[in-house]
């Protein structure tokens, strides 16, 4: 089932969802089903699984390092299936621009049509490590509003080579990033936003935002965008904050701002474990002022840890 019908089909009731990241390569499969397994009482109707882009390693070989691309994470569409059919639960691939050429892409998309995967999660993805800009891979997207068009063009039967008259076309559901507080190379947030309009217009059928700690820049965000006519479902991102380091981690790698009080009770904190108490009550807060406002889904980053958002979703739903 895509999600807007998961959406439409609640009635109204905020749904609970999160987000998955696979193994490394040589790890077992069983650790994240174990992240997995405590949140399923909460009866997510759709798990994200993300992407990741591939990297440079450097392998010695005689004396010299020989320089390599890799992907450390691979098998999200694997994974997808894998959930799908232990858990009987939709699953989200995540489908980037970055690393991909636009051939890789329909060939993902189509193994997502055979495995029944009829939601997909179209970004752009980050920078390499090594640049300082986001550079497209050869024959790959620049922007995710290209990458949403190639996958509505699939819907309708248009592949990169030919058109295919068929009656068992794919029909992705397609969700997009949104920024609460802009995207981290966007000049302002109106500009961000008219980005995001473009992505609506490409196609995109629903909305997940980045994370973020203050509900009034999420409420501004959702009025911003109807004003300029993006209608779709805008569904909140959260993530509770776990170690002490993620008050300047955080702000450094999504670009985003921390409420005072936020910061205020971190900083008292003695241990990480305390911590972590702070972080799960305030996101508890969060989901509350969120659920109370009526929002579709509340979907949390989990980055392969459940416990804490076992502790908020066990507070909330």
């Amino acid at each position: 089932m895509k999600v807007t019908e998961h959406i439409e089909k609640a009635g109204g009731k905020t749904l609970f969802s999160f987000e998955v990241v696979p193994p490394q390569k040589g790890k077992n499969i069983q650790d994240l089903y174990d992240n997995i397994d405590p949140l399923m009482e909460f009866r997510p109707p759709f798990i994200d699984v993300t992407t990741s882009r591939e990297e440079f390693v450097y392998i010695e070989r005689e004396g010299l390092l020989d320089r390599r691309i890799v992907r450390m994470r691979p098998g999200t569409v694997g994974i997808c299936a894998s959930i799908k059919h232990k858990y009987q639960v939709d699953t989200v691939p995540h489908v980037l621009c970055g690393g991909f050429t636009r051939e890789e892409t329909e060939y993902m998309l189509v193994d997502c049509h055979y495995l029944g995967i009829e939601n997909v999660m179209a970004l752009r993805g980050d920078a390499m490590k090594h640049q300082r800009y986001f550079e497209p891979a050869t024959g790959g997207h620049t922007y995710a509003n290209e990458l949403v068009r190639q996958i509505k063009d699939i819907t309708r039967g248009k592949y990169l080579h030919d058109t295919v008259e068929a009656a068992n076309k794919p029909d992705f559901c397609i969700g997009v990033a949104g920024y609460p507080e802009k995207h981290l190379e966007a000049p302002s947030l109106d500009y961000d936003l008219k980005k995001l309009q473009e992505k609506v217009d490409a196609g995109a059928d629903y909305i997940v935002t980045q994370m973020f700690f203050d509900n009034k820049r999420f409420f501004e965000f959702v009025e911003r965008a109807k004003a300029m006519g993006i209608n779709v479902p805008i569904i909140p991102g959260l993530k509770p904050i776990a170690v002490k380091r993620h008050l300047q981690l955080l702000p450094q790698v999504f670009k985003i701002d921390m409420p005072e009080d936020l910061i205020r009770a971190v900083e008292q904190c003695k241990t990480n474990k305390e911590v972590r108490q702070v972080g799960v009550e305030w996101c508890i807060q969060q989901s509350k002022e969120l659920k109370e406002a009526g929002v579709p889904v509340l979907h949390y980053y989990s980055m392969g840890k459940s416990d804490n958002i076992k502790a908020v979703a066990s507070a909330v739903f």
